[in-house]
């Protein structure tokens, strides 16, 4: 397949433009391993930007924080065009840190929300955040309550230059990875009721469908799916497993167990047999899947490895058809599928519903 040009995007209905394929920048600084080396990583992160992608994805609980200074150097240094210049990123509130076990807790209150967007903005050494995730809902506080602070940041962005006030961010996202995008200027309830959003889709991944895509597009709310390779499992299968270091997060969860890999090395191998029919590699197919689901998603593989990247760019460029479609998804139906996706559901959509407001009696 030729190289492609990244196309650009409309994510949703507020005008927001974006790359149509993002990185996510994860694994760079945390979670797959112990972080790389920065310089590797800054090389990899101009790649990506000379390549046309620029919606670049990353948290403060990456790390935690390393992973927003890695980019705040790449943004800073001059390696993505002037000060960051036609850049948009993504970063993510909502998971707190504590001293007390488990050592953090969700937490969406408007002041730990402002003091973790300053933070971040530090970090980035930006003045403004693209699109700020909620990490993770806080089902203590009526979503209302964290979205409280919008309208005064909304003012802010808008006024920034002019009146030199000090802007947060552009759009605000609600999700438990990365989820879909809710303009400022947008209401709780379009969220998907009362916080329910939480966006994991790839090919052995498809929960959100039933509720959540449909809610998604009948609001003009754009999607970005994290994680669209299978957490890596369709690159090499049950095979990824084998390099997982102990600082792997992927170790622990339930697709990933021996008992359940085995199994599931077999999705692994029709997709690669269809992969090898149509020259190209399994991960290809299975980041074409997704790009195919419609002109208002946007997949953000990660990696950190240019091989790889040019690898997923190239996805791009690959066609099916309806059948092509069907018969993929036949291999990886829910009942194929050996283990959840995460550790648990109470870390998902499933269960992030929040109080009504009126039952809110102040923090």
């Amino acid at each position: 397949m030729a190289k492609p040009t990244v196309p650009r995007m409309k994510l949703g209905s507020q005008g927001l433009e974006v790359s149509a394929q993002g990185l996510g920048c994860m694994g760079m600084s945390a979670n797959y391993g112990p972080a790389k080396p920065d310089d590797d990583m800054l090389a990899l992160l101009r790649h990506a930007f000379a390549a046309g992608v620029t919606l670049l994805d990353t948290s403060d609980a990456y790390g935690p924080f390393t992973n927003e200074l890695l980019l705040g150097k790449a943004l800073q240094g001059g390696l993505l065009a002037t000060g960051g210049a036609g850049v948009q990123v993504a970063t993510k509130f909502g998971v707190k840190f504590t001293e007390a076990p488990p050592g953090w807790e969700f937490c969406g209150s408007p002041a730990y929300v402002r003091q973790a967007c300053e933070a971040s903005l530090r970090r980035l050494g930006v003045d403004c955040i693209d699109l700020y995730y909620q990490h993770r809902i806080d089902t203590r506080l009526p979503i209302e309550i964290t979205i409280s602070l919008v309208p005064e940041s909304s003012s802010d962005v808008l006024d920034h230059h002019s009146k030199g006030k000090f802007s947060y961010s552009r759009y605000l996202l609600l999700s438990q990875l990365t989820g879909f995008v809710v303009p400022l200027d947008g209401r709780a309830e379009e969220a998907g009721g009362g916080g329910q959003d939480k966006l994991e889709w790839s090919l052995w991944t498809r929960d959100s469908e039933e509720e959540i895509i449909p809610t998604c597009r009948e609001l003009g709310i754009g999607i970005v799916a994290y994680s669209p390779l299978g957490r890596g499992f369709f690159g090499s299968g049950a095979k990824s497993a084998d390099n997982f270091s102990e600082r792997d997060i992927r170790k622990n969860l339930p697709r990933f167990q021996a008992e359940n890999l085995e199994h599931n090395q077999r999705i692994f191998e029709r997709v690669n047999e269809m992969a090898t029919r149509k020259g190209c590699t399994p991960s290809q197919l299975a980041l074409a899947w997704v790009h195919h689901q419609g002109p208002d998603v946007c997949p953000i593989p990660g990696t950190t490895k240019m091989d790889n990247f040019d690898s997923n760019l190239a996805a791009l460029a690959l066609r099916l058809t309806p059948e092509e479609m069907a018969e993929l998804e036949s291999y990886a139906a829910a009942d194929a599928v050996k283990g959840f996706r995460t550790y648990n559901a109470a870390n998902t959509w499933m269960s992030s519903d929040t109080p009504p407001l009126e039952s809110f009696k102040g923090e």
